[in-house]
Protein backbone atom coordinates (compact mmCIF):
# COMPACT_ATOMS: atom_id res chain seq x y z
CA UNK A 1 0.00 0.00 0.00
CA UNK A 2 1.34 3.39 -0.87
CA UNK A 3 1.42 6.31 2.03
CA UNK A 4 -1.88 7.44 2.91
CA UNK A 5 -2.76 10.18 0.08
CA UNK A 6 -4.81 13.67 0.36
CA UNK A 7 -5.83 14.72 -2.96
CA UNK A 8 -6.80 17.46 -5.21
CA UNK A 9 -9.02 18.30 -8.22
CA UNK A 10 -6.47 19.28 -7.24
CA UNK A 11 16.67 19.41 8.29
CA UNK A 12 19.04 21.46 8.31
CA UNK A 13 19.76 24.72 9.90
CA UNK A 14 18.80 27.81 8.51
CA UNK A 15 21.22 30.26 7.60
CA UNK A 16 19.74 33.54 6.23
CA UNK A 17 21.28 36.60 4.45
CA UNK A 18 19.47 39.05 2.23
CA UNK A 19 21.94 39.45 -0.66
CA UNK A 20 24.09 42.34 0.27
CA UNK A 21 22.64 42.21 3.75
CA UNK A 22 24.81 41.27 7.51
CA UNK A 23 25.47 37.98 7.22
CA UNK A 24 25.49 35.72 10.27
CA UNK A 25 26.97 32.26 11.02
CA UNK A 26 28.28 29.92 8.36
CA UNK A 27 27.36 31.20 4.98
CA UNK A 28 30.08 30.97 2.30
CA UNK A 29 29.02 30.09 -0.97
CA UNK A 30 30.12 26.76 -2.55
CA UNK A 31 32.92 26.73 -4.39
CA UNK A 32 32.45 26.85 -8.46
CA UNK A 33 33.70 23.39 -8.05
CA UNK A 34 31.57 21.90 -6.06
CA UNK A 35 27.85 20.45 -7.41
CA UNK A 36 26.18 23.80 -6.55
CA UNK A 37 29.03 26.13 -7.83
CA UNK A 38 28.91 24.06 -11.39
CA UNK A 39 25.41 24.70 -11.93
CA UNK A 40 26.13 28.54 -10.87
CA UNK A 41 28.47 28.75 -13.61
CA UNK A 42 26.67 27.13 -16.08
CA UNK A 43 23.72 29.28 -15.17
CA UNK A 44 25.34 32.36 -15.77
CA UNK A 45 26.92 31.27 -19.17
CA UNK A 46 23.70 29.84 -20.54
CA UNK A 47 21.65 33.35 -19.42
CA UNK A 48 24.32 35.21 -20.92
CA UNK A 49 24.17 33.79 -24.11
CA UNK A 50 20.54 32.92 -24.69
CA UNK A 51 19.76 37.38 -23.53
CA UNK A 52 23.01 37.96 -26.33
CA UNK A 53 21.40 35.47 -29.14
CA UNK A 54 17.95 34.46 -28.45
CA UNK A 55 14.42 35.86 -29.80
CA UNK A 56 12.24 36.47 -27.48
CA UNK A 57 15.19 36.78 -25.12
CA UNK A 58 14.67 35.17 -21.25
CA UNK A 59 14.55 37.71 -18.01
CA UNK A 60 14.81 34.97 -15.99
CA UNK A 61 16.06 31.42 -15.68
CA UNK A 62 16.76 28.77 -12.57
CA UNK A 63 17.57 25.62 -11.82
CA UNK A 64 16.20 23.06 -9.07
CA UNK A 65 18.00 20.67 -8.04
CA UNK A 66 16.58 17.47 -6.08
CA UNK A 67 18.55 15.16 -4.67
CA UNK A 68 17.02 12.14 -2.96
CA UNK A 69 18.35 9.52 -1.10
CA UNK A 70 15.95 6.49 0.12
CA UNK A 71 15.90 3.12 1.63
CA UNK A 72 13.12 0.75 2.67
CA UNK A 73 12.33 -2.09 3.89
CA UNK A 74 9.07 -4.41 4.04
CA UNK A 75 8.13 -7.59 5.79
CA UNK A 76 4.76 -10.17 5.61
CA UNK A 77 3.82 -13.26 7.47
CA UNK A 78 7.48 -13.17 9.40
CA UNK A 79 9.56 -12.99 6.42
CA UNK A 80 11.39 -9.88 4.47
CA UNK A 81 9.88 -8.79 1.36
CA UNK A 82 11.69 -5.73 0.23
CA UNK A 83 14.99 -4.50 0.50
CA UNK A 84 15.96 -1.60 -1.47
CA UNK A 85 18.45 1.83 -1.46
CA UNK A 86 18.10 4.17 -4.28
CA UNK A 87 20.23 7.62 -5.07
CA UNK A 88 18.90 10.15 -7.50
CA UNK A 89 19.52 13.52 -8.47
CA UNK A 90 17.01 15.41 -10.72
CA UNK A 91 17.71 18.66 -12.25
CA UNK A 92 14.66 21.12 -13.13
CA UNK A 93 15.04 24.11 -15.21
CA UNK A 94 12.50 26.76 -15.91
CA UNK A 95 12.69 29.81 -18.25
CA UNK A 96 10.55 32.85 -18.62
CA UNK A 97 10.78 34.99 -21.71
CA UNK A 98 9.09 38.24 -22.39
CA UNK A 99 8.20 40.07 -19.07
CA UNK A 100 7.20 40.05 -15.51
CA UNK A 101 4.19 41.58 -17.14
CA UNK A 102 3.99 39.24 -19.94
CA UNK A 103 5.34 36.02 -20.39
CA UNK A 104 5.28 32.35 -21.20
CA UNK A 105 3.24 31.88 -17.97
CA UNK A 106 0.45 33.68 -18.89
CA UNK A 107 -3.18 31.51 -18.39
CA UNK A 108 -5.67 32.62 -20.85
CA UNK A 109 -9.00 31.09 -21.22
CA UNK A 110 -7.73 28.83 -18.51
CA UNK A 111 -4.49 27.01 -20.48
CA UNK A 112 -2.11 26.58 -18.27
CA UNK A 113 0.41 24.73 -20.00
CA UNK A 114 3.57 25.50 -18.47
CA UNK A 115 7.05 24.33 -19.65
CA UNK A 116 9.62 22.85 -17.37
CA UNK A 117 12.48 20.83 -18.68
CA UNK A 118 14.03 17.85 -16.30
CA UNK A 119 16.54 15.64 -16.14
CA UNK A 120 18.33 13.06 -14.34
CA UNK A 121 21.92 14.04 -13.02
CA UNK A 122 24.60 11.78 -12.80
CA UNK A 123 24.89 10.91 -8.75
CA UNK A 124 28.99 11.61 -9.11
CA UNK A 125 30.47 15.33 -9.25
CA UNK A 126 31.31 15.03 -12.59
CA UNK A 127 31.59 18.79 -13.59
CA UNK A 128 31.58 17.99 -17.65
CA UNK A 129 28.34 15.55 -17.20
CA UNK A 130 26.76 18.08 -14.88
CA UNK A 131 27.14 21.41 -16.87
CA UNK A 132 26.30 19.48 -20.30
CA UNK A 133 23.30 18.35 -18.74
CA UNK A 134 22.17 21.48 -17.62
CA UNK A 135 23.22 23.00 -21.21
CA UNK A 136 20.79 20.59 -22.88
CA UNK A 137 17.88 21.42 -20.42
CA UNK A 138 18.26 24.97 -20.33
CA UNK A 139 18.22 25.16 -24.65
CA UNK A 140 14.95 22.81 -24.36
CA UNK A 141 13.05 24.97 -22.08
CA UNK A 142 14.15 28.23 -23.83
CA UNK A 143 12.55 26.74 -26.81
CA UNK A 144 9.25 25.46 -25.31
CA UNK A 145 9.23 29.00 -23.69
CA UNK A 146 9.97 31.34 -26.73
CA UNK A 147 7.04 29.26 -28.82
CA UNK A 148 4.57 29.40 -25.70
CA UNK A 149 5.52 32.99 -25.70
CA UNK A 150 4.57 33.84 -29.51
CA UNK A 151 1.26 31.76 -29.45
CA UNK A 152 -0.17 33.35 -26.06
CA UNK A 153 1.20 36.72 -28.02
CA UNK A 154 -1.29 36.33 -30.58
CA UNK A 155 -3.86 34.95 -28.95
CA UNK A 156 -3.90 38.15 -26.15
CA UNK A 157 -5.29 39.68 -29.02
CA UNK A 158 -7.97 38.08 -29.62
CA UNK A 159 -8.80 38.21 -25.84
CA UNK A 160 -11.07 40.84 -24.37
CA UNK A 161 -8.85 43.27 -21.98
CA UNK A 162 -9.14 42.64 -18.48
CA UNK A 163 -7.31 43.42 -15.41
CA UNK A 164 -3.30 43.33 -16.08
CA UNK A 165 -1.57 41.95 -12.77
CA UNK A 166 1.44 40.47 -14.33
CA UNK A 167 2.80 37.24 -14.22
CA UNK A 168 5.58 37.21 -11.86
CA UNK A 169 6.16 38.50 -8.35
CA UNK A 170 9.19 40.37 -7.66
CA UNK A 171 11.30 39.24 -4.36
CA UNK A 172 14.11 39.78 -2.40
CA UNK A 173 17.15 37.62 -3.58
CA UNK A 174 17.99 35.20 -0.70
CA UNK A 175 21.21 33.10 -0.26
CA UNK A 176 21.83 30.51 2.50
CA UNK A 177 23.73 27.29 2.42
CA UNK A 178 23.00 25.02 4.55
CA UNK A 179 24.35 21.66 5.75
CA UNK A 180 21.95 18.56 5.64
CA UNK A 181 23.97 15.68 7.27
CA UNK A 182 22.04 12.37 6.83
CA UNK A 183 21.40 10.21 9.74
CA UNK A 184 22.74 6.71 9.55
CA UNK A 185 19.88 3.87 8.88
CA UNK A 186 20.22 0.74 10.99
CA UNK A 187 18.74 -1.33 8.07
CA UNK A 188 19.78 -4.73 9.75
CA UNK A 189 18.10 -4.32 12.81
CA UNK A 190 14.68 -2.48 11.70
CA UNK A 191 14.58 -5.91 9.22
CA UNK A 192 14.60 -8.14 12.16
CA UNK A 193 12.27 -5.29 14.21
CA UNK A 194 9.35 -5.96 10.95
CA UNK A 195 9.76 -9.66 10.27
CA UNK A 196 8.32 -9.67 14.37
CA UNK A 197 6.05 -7.36 13.79
CA UNK A 198 5.01 -9.04 10.26
CA UNK A 199 4.51 -12.59 12.18
CA UNK A 200 1.95 -11.49 14.56
CA UNK A 201 -0.61 -10.93 11.59
CA UNK A 202 -0.52 -14.55 10.82
CA UNK A 203 -2.64 -15.31 13.95
CA UNK A 204 -5.18 -13.56 12.71
CA UNK A 205 -7.36 -16.02 9.99
CA UNK A 206 -9.43 -12.41 8.92
CA UNK A 207 -6.42 -11.13 7.12
CA UNK A 208 -5.78 -11.79 3.60
CA UNK A 209 -2.77 -9.68 3.03
CA UNK A 210 -0.76 -7.79 5.49
CA UNK A 211 2.61 -5.82 5.50
CA UNK A 212 5.14 -4.10 7.97
CA UNK A 213 7.09 -1.47 5.89
CA UNK A 214 9.39 1.05 6.60
CA UNK A 215 10.66 3.93 4.37
CA UNK A 216 13.29 6.69 5.38
CA UNK A 217 13.57 9.56 2.92
CA UNK A 218 16.64 12.04 3.00
CA UNK A 219 16.05 15.27 0.37
CA UNK A 220 18.16 18.10 -0.46
CA UNK A 221 16.95 20.60 -2.62
CA UNK A 222 19.11 22.86 -3.87
CA UNK A 223 17.82 26.26 -6.19
CA UNK A 224 19.38 29.35 -7.80
CA UNK A 225 18.09 31.96 -10.48
CA UNK A 226 19.30 34.60 -12.27
CA UNK A 227 17.75 37.37 -9.66
CA UNK A 228 20.19 36.03 -7.42
CA UNK A 229 18.99 33.60 -5.13
CA UNK A 230 20.92 30.58 -4.16
CA UNK A 231 19.69 28.49 -1.19
CA UNK A 232 20.31 24.65 -0.39
CA UNK A 233 18.17 22.99 2.54
CA UNK A 234 17.69 19.75 3.30
CA UNK A 235 15.10 17.29 5.22
CA UNK A 236 14.51 13.50 5.97
CA UNK A 237 11.59 11.46 6.89
CA UNK A 238 10.37 8.21 8.12
CA UNK A 239 7.38 6.32 7.52
CA UNK A 240 6.50 2.67 9.33
CA UNK A 241 3.16 1.85 8.26
CA UNK A 242 1.46 -1.11 8.70
CA UNK A 243 -1.36 -2.63 6.82
CA UNK A 244 -3.95 -5.14 7.02
CA UNK A 245 -6.08 -6.41 4.31
CA UNK A 246 -9.52 -8.63 3.81
CA UNK A 247 -12.67 -9.32 2.72
CA UNK A 248 -15.98 -8.83 4.46
CA UNK A 249 -19.09 -11.94 4.09
CA UNK A 250 -20.43 -9.92 1.13
CA UNK A 251 -17.12 -9.61 -0.55
CA UNK A 252 -16.43 -5.91 0.51
CA UNK A 253 -12.86 -5.15 0.49
CA UNK A 254 -11.40 -4.02 4.08
CA UNK A 255 -8.66 -2.14 4.53
CA UNK A 256 -6.91 -1.41 8.11
CA UNK A 257 -3.87 0.19 8.65
CA UNK A 258 -1.41 2.52 11.27
CA UNK A 259 1.27 4.55 10.52
CA UNK A 260 4.28 6.49 12.55
CA UNK A 261 6.19 9.01 10.86
CA UNK A 262 9.57 10.73 12.33
CA UNK A 263 12.09 12.87 10.78
CA UNK A 264 14.79 9.97 12.06
CA UNK A 265 13.80 6.48 12.12
CA UNK A 266 15.24 6.81 15.46
CA UNK A 267 12.81 8.57 16.96
CA UNK A 268 9.79 6.14 15.52
CA UNK A 269 8.34 4.15 18.64
CA UNK A 270 9.56 1.41 20.34
CA UNK A 271 8.74 -2.10 19.44
CA UNK A 272 6.52 -2.70 22.14
CA UNK A 273 4.30 -0.10 21.26
CA UNK A 274 4.30 -0.95 17.46
CA UNK A 275 3.03 -4.58 18.92
CA UNK A 276 0.55 -2.76 19.83
CA UNK A 277 -0.30 -1.05 17.39
CA UNK A 278 0.08 -4.70 14.98
CA UNK A 279 -2.63 -5.88 17.39
CA UNK A 280 -5.17 -2.70 17.13
CA UNK A 281 -4.85 -3.30 12.95
CA UNK A 282 -5.81 -7.04 13.62
CA UNK A 283 -8.67 -6.38 16.19
CA UNK A 284 -10.40 -3.62 13.44
CA UNK A 285 -10.37 -5.76 10.49
CA UNK A 286 -11.68 -9.07 11.94
CA UNK A 287 -14.45 -6.81 13.99
CA UNK A 288 -15.38 -5.53 10.56
CA UNK A 289 -15.93 -9.39 8.83
CA UNK A 290 -19.45 -9.25 9.14
CA UNK A 291 -20.48 -5.94 9.91
CA UNK A 292 -23.28 -5.10 7.91
CA UNK A 293 -22.69 -1.49 5.45
CA UNK A 294 -24.37 1.20 6.74
CA UNK A 295 -27.45 3.14 4.87
CA UNK A 296 -26.85 6.69 3.09
CA UNK A 297 -27.26 9.34 6.02
CA UNK A 298 -27.92 12.53 7.31
CA UNK A 299 -27.29 13.68 10.61
CA UNK A 300 -25.18 15.09 13.29
CA UNK A 301 -21.68 13.37 13.38
CA UNK A 302 -17.89 14.03 15.01
CA UNK A 303 -14.62 13.86 12.91
CA UNK A 304 -11.75 12.77 14.91
CA UNK A 305 -8.97 15.34 14.60
CA UNK A 306 -7.20 12.96 12.18
CA UNK A 307 -10.65 13.00 9.81
CA UNK A 308 -11.31 16.47 10.58
CA UNK A 309 -7.90 17.19 8.98
CA UNK A 310 -8.51 15.62 6.14
CA UNK A 311 -11.62 17.10 5.77
CA UNK A 312 -10.59 20.68 6.19
CA UNK A 313 -7.46 19.68 3.57
CA UNK A 314 -10.20 18.57 1.18
CA UNK A 315 -13.67 20.93 1.20
CA UNK A 316 -11.10 24.40 2.08
CA UNK A 317 -7.18 24.10 1.59
CA UNK A 318 -7.53 23.79 -1.99
CA UNK A 319 -9.90 26.63 -2.47
CA UNK A 320 -7.67 28.71 -1.19
CA UNK A 321 -4.93 28.07 -3.47
CA UNK A 322 -3.56 31.10 -5.34
CA UNK A 323 -3.42 30.26 -8.63
CA UNK A 324 -7.11 28.80 -8.29
CA UNK A 325 -8.09 32.00 -8.41
CA UNK A 326 -7.29 33.84 -11.26
CA UNK A 327 -8.27 30.42 -13.49
CA UNK A 328 -11.86 31.08 -15.11
CA UNK A 329 -12.12 27.69 -15.70
CA UNK A 330 -12.00 26.92 -11.35
CA UNK A 331 -14.63 27.05 -9.11
CA UNK A 332 -13.32 30.40 -7.38
CA UNK A 333 -15.24 29.38 -4.46
CA UNK A 334 -13.81 32.47 -2.74
CA UNK A 335 -11.54 34.48 -4.85
CA UNK A 336 -13.87 37.25 -3.79
CA UNK A 337 -14.43 36.76 -0.21
CA UNK A 338 -11.25 38.17 1.37
CA UNK A 339 -12.46 39.67 4.48
CA UNK A 340 -15.47 38.22 4.81
CA UNK A 341 -16.73 35.21 6.93
CA UNK A 342 -16.31 31.91 5.46
CA UNK A 343 -15.85 29.53 8.76
CA UNK A 344 -17.58 30.11 12.23
CA UNK A 345 -16.10 32.92 14.15
CA UNK A 346 -14.43 30.76 16.73
CA UNK A 347 -12.00 28.84 14.04
CA UNK A 348 -9.10 30.15 12.25
CA UNK A 349 -7.02 28.34 9.49
CA UNK A 350 -2.87 28.68 9.76
CA UNK A 351 -0.71 27.16 6.97
CA UNK A 352 2.84 26.95 8.89
CA UNK A 353 5.51 25.27 6.71
CA UNK A 354 8.01 26.29 9.66
CA UNK A 355 6.27 23.92 12.08
CA UNK A 356 8.16 20.46 12.42
CA UNK A 357 6.41 18.68 15.10
CA UNK A 358 2.88 19.44 16.66
CA UNK A 359 0.89 16.76 19.42
CA UNK A 360 3.85 15.11 19.87
CA UNK A 361 4.44 14.19 15.90
CA UNK A 362 6.67 15.48 12.84
CA UNK A 363 5.05 16.91 10.26
CA UNK A 364 5.34 16.22 7.11
CA UNK A 365 4.48 18.81 5.28
CA UNK A 366 7.40 21.31 6.66
CA UNK A 367 10.56 23.04 4.23
CA UNK A 368 12.25 25.78 4.94
CA UNK A 369 12.41 27.30 1.54
CA UNK A 370 9.65 26.52 -1.19
CA UNK A 371 10.48 25.65 -4.69
CA UNK A 372 10.90 29.23 -6.20
CA UNK A 373 13.51 30.01 -3.73
CA UNK A 374 11.66 32.15 -1.36
CA UNK A 375 11.06 31.76 2.49
CA UNK A 376 8.85 29.50 4.14
CA UNK A 377 6.41 31.51 6.70
CA UNK A 378 3.28 31.08 8.83
CA UNK A 379 0.15 32.41 6.50
CA UNK A 380 -2.96 32.77 8.49
CA UNK A 381 -5.65 32.25 5.89
CA UNK A 382 -8.50 32.47 8.09
CA UNK A 383 -8.04 34.60 11.48
CA UNK A 384 -11.85 34.27 13.73
CA UNK A 385 -13.96 33.25 10.49
CA UNK A 386 -12.87 35.86 8.41
CA UNK A 387 -10.95 35.22 5.08
CA UNK A 388 -7.74 36.98 4.83
CA UNK A 389 -4.96 35.53 2.27
CA UNK A 390 -4.10 33.23 -0.10
CA UNK A 391 -1.46 30.39 -0.47
CA UNK A 392 0.91 32.21 -3.20
CA UNK A 393 3.64 31.41 -5.06
CA UNK A 394 5.19 33.84 -7.75
CA UNK A 395 2.09 34.66 -9.62
CA UNK A 396 0.51 37.95 -8.09
CA UNK A 397 -3.36 38.15 -7.45
CA UNK A 398 -5.27 41.40 -6.65
CA UNK A 399 -3.93 43.02 -3.66
CA UNK A 400 -1.16 40.11 -3.00
CA UNK A 401 1.57 41.26 -4.73
CA UNK A 402 4.17 38.68 -3.50
CA UNK A 403 4.84 35.64 -2.51
CA UNK A 404 4.20 33.93 0.95
CA UNK A 405 6.31 31.29 0.02
CA UNK A 406 3.77 28.60 -1.02
CA UNK A 407 5.10 27.71 -4.53
CA UNK A 408 5.59 23.67 -4.56
CA UNK A 409 6.21 21.12 -7.04
CA UNK A 410 7.07 16.79 -7.69
CA UNK A 411 10.24 17.38 -10.01
CA UNK A 412 9.85 17.49 -13.63
CA UNK A 413 6.48 19.99 -13.12
CA UNK A 414 5.80 23.56 -12.73
CA UNK A 415 5.37 25.22 -9.62
CA UNK A 416 1.49 26.17 -8.72
CA UNK A 417 0.71 27.77 -5.00
CA UNK A 418 0.41 24.50 -2.75
CA UNK A 419 -1.11 23.45 0.53
CA UNK A 420 1.95 23.33 3.60
CA UNK A 421 0.97 22.32 7.15
CA UNK A 422 -2.66 23.43 7.28
CA UNK A 423 -3.61 24.05 11.24
CA UNK A 424 -6.85 24.49 12.19
CA UNK A 425 -7.49 26.66 15.69
CA UNK A 426 -10.28 26.60 17.45
CA UNK A 427 -11.88 28.85 20.14
CA UNK A 428 -14.73 26.76 21.19
CA UNK A 429 -12.72 23.65 22.51
CA UNK A 430 -14.63 21.11 24.75
CA UNK A 431 -13.15 17.66 25.90
CA UNK A 432 -13.83 14.86 24.42
CA UNK A 433 -16.46 13.43 26.69
CA UNK A 434 -18.27 16.92 26.28
CA UNK A 435 -18.21 16.88 22.30
CA UNK A 436 -19.47 13.22 22.77
CA UNK A 437 -22.39 14.73 24.74
CA UNK A 438 -23.31 17.54 22.95
CA UNK A 439 -23.41 15.37 20.43
CA UNK A 440 -26.00 12.43 21.33
CA UNK A 441 -28.07 16.06 22.04
CA UNK A 442 -27.85 17.01 18.69
CA UNK A 443 -29.14 13.85 17.74
CA UNK A 444 -32.20 14.10 20.16
CA UNK A 445 -32.71 17.66 19.09
CA UNK A 446 -33.16 16.78 15.33
CA UNK A 447 -35.09 13.16 16.48
CA UNK A 448 -32.07 11.27 14.46
CA UNK A 449 -32.18 7.04 15.11
CA UNK A 450 -28.22 7.84 15.57
CA UNK A 451 -25.04 9.62 15.16
CA UNK A 452 -22.07 8.97 13.46
CA UNK A 453 -18.51 9.16 14.87
CA UNK A 454 -15.55 8.67 12.18
CA UNK A 455 -12.24 7.35 13.75
CA UNK A 456 -10.19 7.21 10.87
CA UNK A 457 -9.82 7.78 7.43
CA UNK A 458 -7.34 7.16 4.39
CA UNK A 459 -7.82 10.12 2.66
CA UNK A 460 -9.68 11.97 0.22
CA UNK A 461 -10.32 13.97 -3.20
CA UNK A 462 -11.96 17.38 -4.60
CA UNK A 463 -13.18 18.95 -7.48
CA UNK A 464 -12.96 22.73 -7.88
CA UNK A 465 -13.35 23.38 -11.29
CA UNK A 466 -16.27 24.83 -12.68
CA UNK A 467 -16.77 21.84 -15.31
CA UNK A 468 -17.38 19.54 -12.15
CA UNK A 469 -19.48 19.32 -9.03
CA UNK A 470 -18.15 21.63 -6.31
CA UNK A 471 -18.26 18.27 -4.12
CA UNK A 472 -15.43 16.87 -2.02
CA UNK A 473 -15.19 12.94 -0.85
CA UNK A 474 -13.69 11.65 2.14
CA UNK A 475 -12.83 7.61 2.57
CA UNK A 476 -13.31 6.35 5.86
CA UNK A 477 -11.80 3.25 7.62
CA UNK A 478 -13.54 2.72 10.69
CA UNK A 479 -16.79 4.61 11.56
CA UNK A 480 -19.01 4.06 14.23
CA UNK A 481 -22.96 4.79 14.90
CA UNK A 482 -23.45 6.39 18.24
CA UNK A 483 -27.09 6.08 19.49
CA UNK A 484 -28.69 8.31 21.98
CA UNK A 485 -30.35 5.97 24.19
CA UNK A 486 -26.78 4.71 25.56
CA UNK A 487 -25.97 1.82 23.79
CA UNK A 488 -22.66 1.17 22.78
CA UNK A 489 -21.50 2.55 19.64
CA UNK A 490 -21.79 0.08 16.78
CA UNK A 491 -19.31 -0.30 14.22
CA UNK A 492 -20.32 0.33 10.50
CA UNK A 493 -18.71 -0.10 7.37
CA UNK A 494 -18.90 0.80 3.24
CA UNK A 495 -19.45 4.36 3.63
CA UNK A 496 -17.88 8.03 2.21
CA UNK A 497 -18.54 11.03 3.38
CA UNK A 498 -19.43 13.57 0.56
CA UNK A 499 -20.64 17.00 0.15
CA UNK A 500 -19.78 20.69 -1.02
CA UNK A 501 -18.12 23.49 0.65
CA UNK A 502 -20.22 26.41 1.92
CA UNK A 503 -23.37 23.71 3.14
CA UNK A 504 -20.31 22.15 5.20
CA UNK A 505 -18.76 24.92 6.51
CA UNK A 506 -22.10 26.41 8.31
CA UNK A 507 -22.59 22.76 10.28
CA UNK A 508 -19.41 22.82 12.06
CA UNK A 509 -21.05 23.33 15.88
CA UNK A 510 -17.67 23.03 18.09
CA UNK A 511 -14.72 21.02 18.38
CA UNK A 512 -12.30 18.72 20.79
CA UNK A 513 -9.37 20.26 23.11
CA UNK A 514 -6.68 17.59 21.16
CA UNK A 515 -5.18 17.83 18.01
CA UNK A 516 -4.10 15.16 15.88
CA UNK A 517 -1.97 14.83 13.15
CA UNK A 518 -2.68 12.99 9.19
CA UNK A 519 0.71 12.92 7.61
CA UNK A 520 0.19 12.06 3.31
CA UNK A 521 0.88 13.44 0.10
CA UNK A 522 -1.37 15.60 -1.97
CA UNK A 523 -1.66 15.52 -5.50
CA UNK A 524 -2.56 18.04 -7.71
CA UNK A 525 -1.17 20.17 -10.75
CA UNK A 526 2.15 19.80 -9.26
CA UNK A 527 1.81 16.49 -9.19
CA UNK A 528 2.33 14.97 -4.96
CA UNK A 529 3.90 16.51 -2.36
CA UNK A 530 4.12 15.99 1.21
CA UNK A 531 1.62 17.80 3.28
CA UNK A 532 0.20 17.62 7.00
CA UNK A 533 -3.51 18.42 8.83
CA UNK A 534 -3.29 19.08 12.28
CA UNK A 535 -6.89 19.42 13.75
CA UNK A 536 -8.81 18.90 16.67
CA UNK A 537 -12.18 16.71 16.16
CA UNK A 538 -15.14 18.58 14.89
CA UNK A 539 -18.80 18.12 15.69
CA UNK A 540 -20.89 18.81 12.89
CA UNK A 541 -24.24 19.26 12.57
CA UNK A 542 -25.29 17.30 9.29
CA UNK A 543 -22.93 15.26 7.44
CA UNK A 544 -23.96 13.44 4.26
CA UNK A 545 -22.57 9.70 4.15
CA UNK A 546 -23.29 7.83 0.76
CA UNK A 547 -22.68 3.94 0.19
CA UNK A 548 -19.51 2.77 -1.62
CA UNK A 549 -19.79 0.71 -4.95
CA UNK A 550 -21.48 -2.79 -4.54
CA UNK A 551 -18.99 -5.58 -4.33
CA UNK A 552 -18.56 -8.13 -7.16
CA UNK A 553 -16.37 -10.51 -5.54
CA UNK A 554 -16.85 -13.64 -3.02
CA UNK A 555 -14.36 -14.62 0.03
CA UNK A 556 -11.55 -16.53 -0.68
CA UNK A 557 -13.10 -20.73 -1.73
CA UNK A 558 -9.56 -21.60 -0.49
CA UNK A 559 -8.30 -22.22 3.30
CA UNK A 560 -5.29 -20.37 4.27
CA UNK A 561 -2.36 -22.56 4.78
CA UNK A 562 -2.18 -23.81 8.59
CA UNK A 563 0.49 -22.65 10.77
CA UNK A 564 2.99 -25.55 11.97
CA UNK A 565 5.34 -25.15 14.92
CA UNK A 566 9.07 -25.29 13.25
CA UNK A 567 9.74 -28.12 15.84
CA UNK A 568 6.83 -30.45 16.39
CA UNK A 569 4.92 -30.11 12.92
CA UNK A 570 1.86 -29.52 14.42
CA UNK A 571 -0.82 -26.44 13.86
Amino acid sequence: MRAPRLRGAAAALLLISAVGGPVTGRAEAPEDGSLLGVLRVELRRNFTALKEKADPAPYYISYLLVEEQSESLSASLGALTSDSRTHRRVLDCTVRVGSPAFDNYRVIGGDRARVTASAGLPVEDDPLAIRSIAWRETDRAWRGAAQRYIQLRAQSQLQKEGEELGEFTAEEPVKSWAAAPKPSFAGPGWAARLKRLSFKMREQQAVISSSVGLTYRHEVRSFLDTDGTEVRHGRGFARLTIVARGKATDGQDLLTTESFEAEDPEKLPDEKALMTAVEKVMKSLAGQLTVQPVDPYVGPAILSGRAAGVFFHEIFGHRVEGHRQRDEREGQTFTNSVGQPVLPEFLSVVFDPTRRSMAGTDLLGWYEFDDEGVQARPVTVVENGTLREFLMARMPLPGFPRSNGHGRKQPGLAVVPRQSNLIVESAKRVSERGLREMLIAEVRRQDKPYGLYFEQVTGGFTTTQRGGLQAFTVIPLVVYRVFPDGRPDELVRGVDIVGTPLASFSKILATGDRDEVFNGYCGAESGNIPVSAVSPAILVSEIEVQRKPAPTDRPPLLRRPEILDAGTGRR
